[in-house]
């Protein structure tokens, strides 16, 4: 830390976040400054996942533009530091919202809350990559073609069990890909609890959580938000049923208006497609969970959990699969 980032005077003490299932992330604190420090899990992962030298990558290209992204400090690929890679990045104070639903909040001020993840996340879409110096950020051709295969590849990976499902899935997606139109630069899990809303009123100081982000088609990530208007409320990001004036969440129809405005577009293809896919990615995300408490090495206490949601993940995936011809 001394000979790295700039200003840093030790001693330093340190405490794990809770929450989150994958790349474990501390606390650090000196009596002058708090940082935080992310590292790739304990013991053996999967081929390409928790990238963290890709994250610090892409926060490092979107900080100068003025994206809200904590300030990148220090970069360490060297494993025998503390086991593994990890980088170092400021500690943004602020609020986590973990309930898409807001109890805490008035309607007008839920509203507010939405308008500022609409805009942020149309903001990212309309940023200069190239500019950013992330060009090569993601490999040319269709990112849908890409992730599917991506996951299917996962998904194959961490197995632990047969699902119809899913091997549906497998054959559906790859022979049925919407054309891209537009490249931008893609969060790959943009959702409530991976920002950080400032102390005080809707402003997003930063979006975190940049492990699954590419270069790819920018219908991934709004598509993966208007999930929550399909998922019931479940104390996170769902809120079916829960819009409209008496709330103030806004509609799927108002979001897709307002992010529309803000990207040029006129309009989003029909969505059920990409519901499925995203739901196959949760698929094989959470099955990647399940496969870490298998080898003893999830990252959080909640893992079993979650892993305990894989087959009814894999079956909404197949319903919004046979909502769109399938």
């Amino acid at each position: 830390m001394q000979a790295h980032v700039d200003g840093f005077h030790g001693p330093l003490t340190y405490r794990r976040f809770s929450g989150g299932q994958s790349n474990p992330t501390y606390r650090i604190d000196t009596q002058a400054r708090a940082y935080v420090l992310r590292r790739k899990p304990f013991g053996p992962i999967l081929p390409s996942a928790h990238a963290v030298e890709r994250e610090f990558r892409v926060i490092a290209g979107l900080h100068p533009t003025g994206f809200p992204v904590p300030q990148p400090l220090g970069l360490c690929e060297d494993d025998q530091v503390i086991g593994s890679p990890f980088y170092v990045m400021e500690l943004i104070a602020g609020r986590t919202i973990w309930d898409g639903a807001m109890p805490g909040l008035v309607p007008a001020d839920r509203r507010a809350h939405y308008d500022a993840m609409v805009d942020t996340l149309a903001a990212l879409h309309q940023t200069d990559y190239a500019a950013a110096g992330l060009s090569d950020y993601g490999r040319p051709g269709n990112y849908f073609e890409r992730q599917v295969a991506r996951w299917t590849k996962q998904y194959r990976a961490a197995e632990t069990e047969r699902m119809e499902a899913v091997e549906r899935l497998i054959d559906w997606l790859p022979r049925t890909l919407p054309e891209q139109t537009r490249t931008s630069i893609v969060h790959g899990d943009y959702r409530i609890d991976n920002m950080i809303f400032a102390d005080r009123g809707p402003r997003v100081l930063a979006v975190l959580d940049w492990e699954l982000s590419t270069l790819g088609d920018p219908l991934a990530d709004f598509s993966y938000l208007l999930m929550n208007w399909v998922t019931a409320p479940e104390g996170r990001s769902g809120v079916l049923g829960l819009t409209g004036p008496d709330t103030g969440i806004p509609t799927l129809e108002e979001v897709v208006e307002r992010y529309c405005k803000a990207t040029g577009r006129d309009g989003v293809p029909q969505l059920d497609w990409y519901f499925a896919y995203n739901l196959f990615r949760l698929t094989g995300i959470v099955q990647g969970i399940k496969r870490r408490i298998i080898d003893g090495n999830a990252a959080s206490a909640q893992a079993q959990e979650t892993a305990a949601r894989v087959g009814g993940l894999a079956d909404a995936a197949w319903a919004f699969a046979e909502r769109a011809g399938a």
